[in-house]
């Protein structure tokens, strides 16, 4: 059997000499050294050998396995060692290239207005409110002094999904939720931007999906020099501290007065110019005090409370902001167009 165990250890040792790959070296390894490898066939039979032939026949066995796998050890060692090599030759960095430049991105230039104008209202004590864009026509229009058949309505041809859901024309729906849900308590002070949807043609100033920001104020006393200085003090911090403003008569179903609000041209100080058409005056929003029967409707006395409330479209402050003439340069996803706000 001592015979039998140097004969295996030369034949491994020889087939070790020849191995061109860590595959045939693993291979070798299950061979000789495995569950089944001749080397296991031998140990199993020393159950046959005297007990003075037992501990020799051991001995020899333990020392030709540890020749073995310090070969395979070995060798191991060496495929490792040169695959770590070939991978780092591979992977070599030259670290005198240039960098690849990673991208800049940028707040959208209607983000970055709405957030601006959040910014100033919540400066003047507004909160944040929020609805739904896929809303029901009593909030849409009914609550807000529009009944059905009313001739007002052509003034916002809508997107219909039924008789009485509808993309939200307006974000003065938000007011009226919010003067429902507050069952008559004052004071009410919210600004409510977000989408609105009207069937429109989309060309250089329309768009069938747009920003809306609109405001509220609910509360004893509220008058119209209240709606005059809040929107004085917004459009200056937006503009300007020279800005001014005037109030036109106007028509709004839910307001009543109702005015539209012109500012001062910020491109020619009011002195004339292409932008304002040579008036001094640019409109930027619709405003009024809120009527008796959208107060009566939500549940608030007309009697004892007053408000007054406004509405703007993000994308006409923008354009009027940044010098853009045509709207839909903010949908298209032109990188070249969005590439000039990353630093403002």
């Amino acid at each position: 059997m001592k015979a039998r165990l140097e004969a295996l250890k030369q034949e491994a040792l020889q087939e070790l000499g020849g191995v061109n790959s860590q595959q045939e070296l693993n291979d070798l390894r299950i061979k000789y050294l495995g569950k089944k490898g001749p080397l296991t066939e031998v140990l199993r039979g020393m159950g046959a050998l005297s007990a003075e032939e037992r501990p020799l026949i051991g001995q020899v066995a333990n020392d030709v396995r540890a020749e073995i796998e310090a070969v395979i050890e070995q060798k191991q060692a060496a495929y490792q060692a040169q695959e770590t090599e070939n991978r780092l030759r591979a992977e070599t960095i030259d670290v005198t290239l240039p960098g690849r430049p990673s991208p800049l991105g940028a707040v959208h230039p209607i983000n970055k207005v709405v957030q601006e104008i959040e910014d100033i209202f919540l400066g003047m004590g507004f909160i944040i409110a929020e609805g739904p864009e896929v809303e029901r026509d009593y909030y849409n229009f009914e609550a807000l002094n529009l009944p059905k058949e009313h001739p007002a309505r052509d003034m916002q041809d809508s997107f219909y999904i039924t008789d009485e859901i509808l993309m939200r024309t307006q974000t003065s729906p938000v007011q009226v939720r919010t003067m429902q849900a507050s069952k008559g308590a004052v004071p009410i002070k919210i600004i409510s931007p977000g989408k609105v949807y009207r069937r429109d043609d989309d060309d250089a100033t329309h768009s069938h999906q747009f920003s809306q920001i609109e405001g509220l104020v609910i509360d004893r006393n509220i008058r119209m020099s209240d709606l005059k200085g809040t929107l004085l003090q917004f459009v200056r911090e937006l503009y300007g501290a020279n800005t001014e403003i005037r109030l036109r008569p106007s028509f709004f179903p839910f307001t009543e007065p109702s005015a539209e609000v012109d500012v001062s041209c910020m491109m020619c100080g009011g002195k004339g110019c292409r932008i304002c058409k040579h008036t001094g005056w640019i409109e930027i929003l619709g405003s009024g005090m809120v009527h008796p029967r959208v107060l009566e409707m939500s549940g608030y006395d007309p009697n004892e409370y007053s408000g007054f409330a406004f509405g703007m479209g993000a994308e006409r402050i923008a354009m009027l902001k940044y010098g853009i003439e045509d709207i839909r340069h903010f949908y298209t996803n032109d990188l070249r167009f969005l590439k000039q706000f990353v630093h403002i």
